[in-house]
């Protein structure tokens, strides 16, 4: 028993502790210094968090979980928070830094998914902790996790359902956990379902992901019918925006083939993102075995289900970080196997 809870510790707890130490540093300048006037998406989740639903999007009306999570934390914090920071006025700070603790938290537990999978590739333990920080370098980590965003709890279910498919049957419990989440995570979790349904089956058989799947539909539902009872909105509001989606299709293909989208695609993982192709030229042009051997079919079309969210988002960049688990796992096998690379030496 002392043997399997360490291997878990090792397992989860210290890369979780590793991210969220990580986290906490980076995203603290902007939690703090973010300038909330040019972004309505901040504001909306604030005004859900505060009980407010009336002026909030349909696009973001229903992704209830983090603000509710962030509202609670916020109760005990804002009776302490004047005493701590006397110099920031009272109002939306308390709330702000909760949004802050939870989206930390939940984004760290997101890497730890990342960790694991990398490591079921055979990518080192030191390997594995290195990609996953290069990772959280990125950007977009940033932003998910030091702004008023639900961006943590998707990428938290990316990572849950990668790890799963990678772990097998032991990894069930992260594929229910998925289905379950993701209907309240995002409307668009509509397209990770197929993904998980076909590439989950050998860790869940297709009727458990089903049930768990409607116990996440039926969350969803209960949700509509308390938000739209409390604006007054018809609910068929939530069908015609998500129709309003598919002209963001032109849209994005014309910003990604531009130069401003192309270095906005380049920049995701930033310097990082050119290290694998690299690593893929020198092992073909030194005739030695494909470092990403292991990886397959699951990847690609995990990384068409992130082209998908990209192109209905218009928002290349951020939801282009939804593909680190799969660049995590190619980034960790890469730093395994430096030594092949007689480039690197």
């Amino acid at each position: 028993m002392q043997f399997v809870f360490g291997t878990r510790l090792r397992r989860w707890l210290l890369p979780w502790l590793l991210a969220l130490a990580a986290l906490a540093n980076l995203a603290y300048p902007m939690y703090v210094h973010f300038d909330f006037t040019h972004s309505p998406d901040t504001r909306s989740y604030l005004r859900m968090a505060a009980g407010r639903f009336d002026s909030v999007r349909v696009t973001h009306r229903y992704r209830v979980l983090v603000p509710a999570a962030a509202a609670v934390v916020a109760a005990p914090i804002s009776r302490v928070y004047g005493h701590i920071w006397p110099q920031r006025p009272a109002g939306l700070w308390p709330l702000r830094f909760a949004f802050y603790l939870v989206n930390c938290l939940l984004l760290a537990a997101a890497a730890a998914c990342w960790f694991n999978a990398a490591r079921l590739t055979a990518a080192s333990s030191e390997a594995a902790a290195l990609a996953m920080l290069a990772v959280l370098t990125s950007r977009w980590a940033v932003y998910a996790a030091g702004l008023p965003l639900t961006d943590s709890l998707y990428l938290l279910i990316f990572g849950l359902g990668y790890y799963g498919f990678r772990r097998g049957p032991a990894g069930s419990w992260a594929l229910v956990l998925a289905l379950l989440l993701g209907p309240l995570a995002k409307e668009s979790f509509v397209f990770l379902v197929p993904w998980l349904l076909w590439y989950g089956r050998s860790s869940l058989p297709w009727h458990r992901q089903l049930v768990a799947l409607a116990g996440g539909v039926a969350a969803l539902v209960l949700v509509h019918s308390f938000v739209d009872a409390r604006v007054g909105a018809p609910a068929t509001q939530s069908v015609s925006n998500a129709l309003e989606h598919v002209g963001n299709i032109t849209y994005s293909i014309r910003r990604a083939a531009s130069a401003k989208g192309l270095g906005e695609l380049l920049s995701i993982f930033g310097f990082f993102i050119l290290i694998p192709p690299i690593a893929v030229w020198l092992v073909k042009d030194q005739k030695i075995p494909p470092l990403f051997g292991i990886l397959g079919a699951a990847e690609v079309a995990l990384l068409a289900v992130v082209a998908v969210h990209m192109l209905l988002s218009g928002d290349l960049g951020r939801m282009g970080y939804l593909a680190a688990p799969v660049f995590c796992t190619a980034l960790a096998l890469v730093f395994t196997h430096w030594r092949r690379l007689h480039w690197f030496q």
